[in-house]
Parts: C-alpha cells; sequence; structure tokens
C-alpha cells in the first residue's frame, strides 16, 4: 500500500516561518521597537519608484550589486544559510502550492524571501490573489537577500557605523551611493531575528512548548544580562555568517564534553562504567534550539583492529524528536543555557585488547530527510519532486562528527580526523 504523503502544510510550519511576535518584554527602547513593528511589517511592501539619478547598480535589488561596495558582506553572505534560505527543501514544495494554495505559499515566502520582489503572486485588497508584474524569480531563487534586511521603499538602513554614537538617524551624506542610509540600533539587538526565528505565544506547540522559541530561550537565559545578542555569536564582527548547527566549529564553541574513562588498558571481565557529559556552554538557547537537528552521544568497544563491536553500542539522543506529522512530541532531551546532561555507559568487558570510543555526531536536518524520503516515496508525480531529491542529498551529506576520542590504551588518544580534531574540553 503507498504511503500517505505528509500534509505539507504542516511542514511549513517547520519552516522558519513564524509570525511576527507581540507584545513579550522585549530590551529595546520604544524606538526601536517602532521601527522593528515597521520593518517587518507583513508583507513587506514594493519597493517602489526608484529616486532619480541613481545608477542601476545603486538602484538594485541583487545581492551581486550590493557586493560591489559591501565586498566583505557580500562574500560573507555567500557562505550562509541565508543565500540558500529558498534552496529546493523550501522551494520544491512552494512550486507546487503557487497556483493551488498561495496564501501557504505566501506564509512561506515572508521568512525565506520576504521583499515583495522575490513572491509570484501577491494578495490584493478586493481582488485576492494575483500574478506580480514586479517579481524576479532570481531574487527569490537568493533566499534572505541583503534588500530583505536593509531596504524599505528604496531606502536602506542598517546598525549605526562603527565607532560611532548608538544612536539611530537619518544619514544624509549626499555624497554616499543610494542617497545614505538610515542608522538603527535595533539592528544589534536580539529582537531583530525574532520575526523569523520566534513563534508566537499563540502559536503552534507540542507538549505545551512552542516548535519554535529560541528568542525567548535566550530571552530566559542569562545572555541578556550579559548584554549578548544573537549577533555576537553569529554575526561576529558584523561579519554576515550566521553560523550555526550545520556549522561543526561554532558546534563546538557551544558545547563542552567530558568522558569520565579509564585513561588504563580495559580489563576481561570488568564492568566497565563510564560517565559522558555534554554541555551547553556557549549556545544564548537550547542545545539543540530547534526540533530539526538530532545529536547522537555514542559509546563502544573497539577490538585490536579498531573495529566496533555491535553488541557494546549503546546510544542517546539529544534533540527534540517528533513525530512526522507533528501530533506527538516523542521525546525532549534538549540542553538550556548552562545546563549539563550526563549519560552513564554501563558495559561489560569480554576480551583483552578493547577499547572506548566515545563520538558525539550531528546530523543537522534529521527531521527534514525524515521529510523528504517520506514525501520522495508517496504517489504522485508533482513538480517539486526533483528539487525535493536534491534537498534530501544535501540532508544526509549534512552529518558531521563534533568530539571523537578513545579510550582503553596505555594514555587515551584523538582519533586524527578531520572532523574530531577538537575534543571539546
Amino acid at each position: 500500500m503507498a504511503m500517505k504523503r505528509p500534509r505539507i502544510d504542516w511542514m511549513l510550519v517547520l519552516l522558519l516561518i513564524p509570525m511576527l511576535a507581540g507584545a513579550a518584554p522585549l530590551p529595546l527602547t520604544d524606538d526601536e521597537a517602532a521601527f522593528l513593528a515597521g520593518h517587518w511589517r507583513d508583507p513587506i511592501a514594493p519597493q517602489g519608484l526608484v529616486p532619480a539619478g541613481r545608477s542601476p547598480v545603486e538602484a538594485s535589488l541583487a545581492p551581486k550589486d550590493c557586493g560591489t561596495c559591501h565586498v566583505q558582506q557580500y562574500a560573507d553572505w555567500q557562505t550562509s544559510l541565508h543565500s540558500k534560505s529558498m534552496g529546493p527543501g523550501v522551494l520544491g514544495q512552494v512550486v507546487d502550492m503557487v497556483d493551488n494554495d498561495p496564501g501557504t505559499a505566501q506564509v512561506c515566502w515572508r521568512c525565506h524571501t520576504p521583499l515583495a520582489e522575490q513572491q509570484d503572486v501577491l494578495f490584493q485588497a478586493g481582488e485576492g490573489w494575483q500574478r506580480n508584474a514586479k517579481f524576479d524569480s532570481a531574487l527569490q531563487g537568493q533566499g534572505l537577500i541583503c534588500a530583505g534586511c536593509h531596504v524599505r521603499g528604496q531606502q536602506r538602513f542598517g546598525p549605526p557605523r562603527k565607532g560611532a554614537a548608538k544612536v539611530s538617524g537619518a544619514v544624509t551624506d549626499a555624497g554616499l551611493p543610494h542617497g545614505g542610509f538610515v542608522a538603527q540600533t535595533a539592528f544589534e539587538k536580539s529582537a531583530f531575528c525574532k520575526g523569523c526565528h520566534q513563534f508566537t505565544a499563540d502559536g503552534y506547540a507540542l507538549n505545551g512548548k512552542l516548535l519554535e522559541n529560541t528568542y525567548e530561550e535566550w530571552l530566559a537565559s542569562s545572555y541578556p544580562q550579559q548584554g549578548v545578542q544573537c549577533q555576537d555569536c553569529h554575526m561576529p564582527d558584523r561579519r554576515h555568517l550566521w553560523r550555526g548547527i550545520h556549522d561543526p566549529e561554532m558546534v563546538r564553541r557551544a558545547i563542552r564534553v567530558n568522558v569520565d574513562a579509564p585513561a588504563r588498558p580495559l580489563r576481561s571481565g570488568e564492568t566497565l562504567q563510564v560517565g559522558i557529559s555534554v554541555a551547553n556552554v556557549g549556545a544564548g538557547h537550547y542545545f539543540p534550539t530547534y526540533v530539526t537537528p538530532k545529536v547522537t552521544v555514542q559509546a563502544v568497544l573497539l577490538d585490536e583492529a579498531g573495529a566496533p563491536l555491535p553488541a557494546s553500542l549503546q546510544e542517546a539522543v539529544i534533540g527534540r524528536e517528533v513525530s512526522l506529522d507533528l501530533s506527538q512530541e516523542l521525546f525532549d532531551t534538549r540542553i538550556a543555557p548552562g545546563d549539563t546532561r550526563t549519560l552513564s555507559y554501563v558495559q561489560d568487558v569480554p576480551t583483552e585488547g578493547l577499547r572506548l570510543r566515545v563520538r558525539v555526531e550531528v546530523d543537522p536536518d534529521h527531521f527534514y530527510a525524515r521529510f523528504y524520503q517520506a514525501t520522495l516515496a508517496a504517489d504522485g508525480a508533482d513538480k517539486g519532486k526533483a528539487m525535493l531529491q536534491q534537498a534530501l542529498d544535501n540532508a544526509l551529506a549534512g552529518r558531521f562528527v563534533v568530539f571523537e576520542k578513545i579510550f582503553g590504551g596505555t594514555t587515551a588518544a584523538k582519533v586524527p580526523t578531520a572532523n574530531a580534531e577538537v575534543d571539546g574540553g
């Protein structure tokens, strides 16, 4: 019997599409709060007419044209997931919605391609959904582009210059390209990221917990009191990188792994008891914050040739596992900022010459891979299936080892692989 296709509207809840949050306490000034309310209005209005006298490069919304002057920012953005936010996994679903369910497509677009110029259709009061004459498919394919954060009504916005006073106000130097920019301190606050990384209080939840709660997790941590904003970790020195769970070095900075294992050779017949602790020492939100990744802590005995003994394998998962249709939370073992999760490995040692390997592996797109596999196995020849296959291949290729260490020889030894050079502490 053919598998029933997962409901795509459920999946869209997972693609970072929460609506703009409401009146929760914010570490913002009144001016910053008012700016953000207008800046992230849903939907963002079309840019309108280009002011007279601007060159094609100044008038352009294309990231490569921004990169003419903002060279480092453009180079960073190209390596980021923001540049891939309308990748094959999202586009492979939306392509089937534009004609049949444009309202759901627009919910997806609002974070993945937020500019009106990036959206196939727009809702017109009294007329319903209409084809967008200003739609630019090239802009859509580039995801969250520079203009998505920095351009409104043909005016440029950004944080105050480095070294300048932290105040907001218009820059009117006529000699600057595109008529200058409006400085706004809200660009340096965590709340700037909230619209796409936080569900509203009445948003979709499982087991009483919002599916996307990153901003509130940060707000409940010690980081706000320390003055540490999202940008400090994800945009260090204003780099447009936005590294996260997909980046091994970022993950290594977020956690500390300690293994309480003997450095001496293991003895035949002994019962090995090892404590493995994983501490969230560097993430200002839960580790991991979202339901899509899976972090696996694995311990196994190795024979003299380095081959694992399958019967000795024990694993524990750090993450929030949900059913594919989002109807159930199966477990939640994530680690809050500053907290530690300790796992116990208890195993009889059957022979001499064995060693213990402890490994921490990250699967950033665990849920997405499951969804793509189920969708591709379902009946129907949808427009987006080729893109979903590509998204599945990308998801499966994204796994990496963030910690690996071997115990039981004369000294503990790190395994010299590219993914295991750092033992996390």
